[in-house]
């Protein structure tokens, strides 16, 4: 399976203290990870201000970047119908958003991933 990550969910390893890729593991077995550009930048803007975003930078460095003309939560919904991927993330506007396109959505509960397919 295909996923994405916006910057909230490469920054969650370093607010709660979980490890994505274990947890991605857990939930779907085996996975390929894809940051939009529209996220690098992001962080790139936030870094300055937050040592999380600094982190998630240095974390997403580790994945394949897929480039998007969209900015912000467009360019993450650009991203995950380019590559007919899941969304990591717990923007709660983005999940709605993500959800209202089809597009699978893994977010953390509870300190663990999980994963909803749909609106029902």
């Amino acid at each position: 399976m295909l996923v994405v990550l916006d910057s909230n969910a490469l920054m969650m390893p370093f607010q709660f203290k979980i490890n994505l890729d274990t947890e991605l593991t857990r939930l779907l077995g085996s996975y390929e990870i894809y940051v939009p550009s529209c996220v690098i930048g992001e962080l790139k803007r936030i870094a300055r201000n937050r040592w999380e975003a600094k982190a998630a930078l240095e974390l997403a460095s580790k994945y394949r970047i897929v480039e998007v003309e969209a900015s912000g939560d467009k360019g993450v919904i650009e991203a995950a119908k380019k590559l007919k991927a899941a969304v990591v993330t717990n923007d709660k506007e983005l999940r709605i958003k993500l959800m209202r396109e089809g597009i699978r959505v893994i977010f953390m509960k509870q300190n663990h991933l999980v994963m909803i397919d749909d609106l029902t």
